[in-house]
């Protein structure tokens, strides 16, 4: 690569400024329409531009973007960074017009440059070299972060997945008899995505099912002997040949179990095998080969397999369990797992289909407790999202739990959802913080349930407790920006702005595209005094209320006051019912308590879940002094 002759650079319909890594579409006509480029993804353009037309191979990225010891999916973060310079430049990865793919080499800048300047001064090439500097330092610490209608061959499909994790329950418990003392260290796990070998693409729903439900059904054994990684960690190997050994390293594990999904004749077979990552030793390895109707029986005989090798020990409870046949209706458990599949969406057509799918589960199994559950979870989302009117939907989350519990009392999921709806919807903290713990001690090993159980630790107060359950969701999950995310910020209720900041930046660099994470940075630059750093932070802010919130405060910390009253007017006007909690938060930092205080009032009419955080939201401080604060804590049931 050469140094590039000129601080402006044209291409395409584009140019970018390489002191102030700002890009500028020049067919939009307006000097201001430009976007700061995050350093990766800067990076990235610089690297294509300086090659003018010859290929950047993934390798140069993963050099000079990320230094050998870094732990991170690269594979996961260069799509990702290279997606995210994709949509800046308005660009297609089928109809390419500015950046051309090279399957398995690398990529390809496809427009001539116009070099527009004379190449930059000393000074601000020092900048970038030190803004270089920075990102390879932060990347250092950096731990990485469809479906259609029921199939005809579901019949043979359930039958899989609960004797993965069944047969070896019995052969597990005469193991631990005749082997003496166990093992006391602590071993670490990643279950890889099931590889879907049947030829049917329809069918990578139930791949991805077969993965979670391995995961869960292994987390459960034995939490202080076996860490099992998290879903979102490694479904970003999914499609990908990675050498174990660099996955090891990823996710610091110290085994890997491999799973394969075949089709024969009316039945399915699943191939699983474990294996020790340091000398890439096949332990065990194992054919199954069910009918519909026993797939769940499938999970558990992997689950006493896995154990049996590792030498995991299990309670006697734990082996009844794994030696209990778990039959499933394979219609309902098929709906489960395509309504599953559209939980992991983001939209509100994602929403939708998951309660539709969840709902189709219960009606075809009433006793289905775990379709319940993840039926009242869809409901809540809707209701949250306006699909459905808030009372309805809340009304339809509460009823769908309270079924699910009473189908099962031990079911995880559910104690955890009853949680969060005491605690968002009646301010109940005591009984939603009993019912989170009650889930985290059925299943300690999910890391979901950990998160929560920070969040309502910080809420009340309890930052060291916050800390160490978000620190532990991490170990599960490293390679999730959004666990990132929640403890940075927990970490900024605490007033720990540097090291929330620092959390965020990981988030961002698992996740370019993360929800949460430029929102919290956007708010700890302004409360660390660096308005003019929060602005393009909040650029990258997706959804719209959030954008004119931070954007209000922002104008008015940098003395701009009618810029953030435009900001103000227009949450107002468009999102007062649904946004009151973030309307009050902009008048208590510009000081005016009234109007604080009345949308509080409102937030607290409309059962605003952000409600849950009055009491350590930081740019809340300036009211504390008022009597009508510590009136409101109380309304809201929240030690003073």
């Amino acid at each position: 690569m050469h140094t590039l002759p000129s601080r402006r650079i044209l291409f395409g319909a584009f140019e970018l400024d390489l002191s102030t890594g700002e890009l500028r579409s020049i067919e939009a006509h307006d000097p201001n329409n430009k976007v700061i480029l995050r350093e990766q993804v800067f990076q990235i353009l610089r690297m294509l531009l300086e090659r003018e037309g010859k290929i950047v191979t993934r390798e140069e990225i993963k050099s000079r973007l990320w230094a050998n010891d870094t732990v991170v999916d690269f594979d996961h973060s260069i799509n990702a960074t290279i997606g995210t310079l994709r949509r800046a430049l308005g660009d297609s990865a089928d109809d390419p017009r500015y950046i051309e793919t090279l399957a398995r080499r690398g990529y390809r800048l496809m427009p001539a440059l116009e070099h527009l300047e004379a190449a930059p001064e000393p000074a601000l090439e020092k900048d970038r070299e030190q803004r270089e500097q920075s990102a390879a330092e932060i990347s250092l610490n950096t731990a990485k972060v469809q479906r259609q209608m029921k199939p005809p061959w579901w019949k043979a499909a359930v039958a899989l997945v609960s004797v993965v994790i069944l047969g070896a329950g019995y052969i597990s418990w005469r193991h631990f008899r005749e082997t003496g003392p166990q093992r006391s260290e602590k071993f670490m796990l990643a279950v890889l995505p099931f590889a879907n070998l049947t030829g049917d693409p329809n069918k990578e729903y139930l791949a991805d099912g077969l993965t979670e439900e391995t995961i869960s059904q292994l987390g459960r054994l034995n939490p202080e002997q076996l860490g099992v990684i998290a879903r979102t960690s490694v479904m970003g190997y999914k499609h990908k040949d990675l050498r174990l050994d660099q996955i090891g390293r990823d996710l610091s594990v110290q085994y890997v179990l491999e799973n394969s999904l075949r089709e024969s004749g009316d039945h399915l077979r699943l191939t699983a095998q474990l294996i020790q990552v340091k000398d890439q030793t096949h332990l065990w390895s194992q054919d199954y080969d069910y009918a519909a109707k026993d797939i769940l029986n499938v999970e558990d005989e992997v689950a006493k397999a896995v154990a049996r090798e590792i030498r995991v020990r299990l309670t006697s409870q734990q082996q009844e369990d794994l030696a209990r046949s778990h039959p499933v209706n394979p219609e309902a458990f098929d709906a489960y797992l395509q309504g599953y599949h559209f939980f992991q969406g983001s939209t509100d057509k994602d929403a939708d289909m998951a309660a539709k799918y969840f709902e189709r589960a219960t009606q075809l199994d009433p006793s289905y407790a775990l379709a319940w559950a993840y039926l009242s979870r869809a409901r809540n989302w809707q209701a949250n999202e306006g699909l459905l009117p808030i009372e309805e939907g809340r009304r339809l989350a509460r009823e769908a739990v309270e079924r699910a519990l009473s189908l099962n009392p031990n079911l995880a999921v559910a104690h955890a959802q009853v949680g969060r709806i005491k605690e968002t919807v009646d301010y109940d903290w005591a009984g939603g913080n009993a019912s989170i713990q009650r889930a985290v001690t059925l299943e300690p090993g999910n890391p979901e349930y950990l998160s929560f159980a920070a969040f309502s630790a910080a809420l009340l107060g309890r930052f060291d407790e916050a800390l160490q359950l978000g620190r532990r969701a991490i170990d599960l999950d490293p390679l999730n920006a959004g666990s990132w995310q929640a403890l940075a910020e927990s970490e900024s209720f605490m007033g720990r702005l540097d090291q929330s900041a620092a959390d965020c930046k990981k988030a961002l660099e698992l996740n370019p595209d993360d929800f949460g994470a430029p929102i919290t940075l956007s708010q700890i630059y302004l409360l660390q005094g660096r308005p003019q750093d929060a602005l393009p932070e909040i650029e990258h802010v997706h959804f719209a209320p959030h954008r004119a919130h931070l954007y209000a405060l922002t104008y008015y910390a940098l003395g701009r006051k009618k810029e953030s009253d435009a900001a103000l007017n227009e949450l107002i006007t468009k999102y007062h019912a649904s946004n009151a909690f973030e309307i009050a938060m902009i008048y208590a930092f510009r000081n005016q308590t009234d109007e604080a205080f009345e949308w509080l009032d409102r937030a607290y009419a409309q059962r605003d879940p952000s409600m849950m955080a009055t009491r350590v939201e930081p740019l809340l401080n300036g009211l504390h002094s008022d009597p009508r604060y510590t009136a409101l804590l109380k309304k809201l049931n929240l030690p003073n």
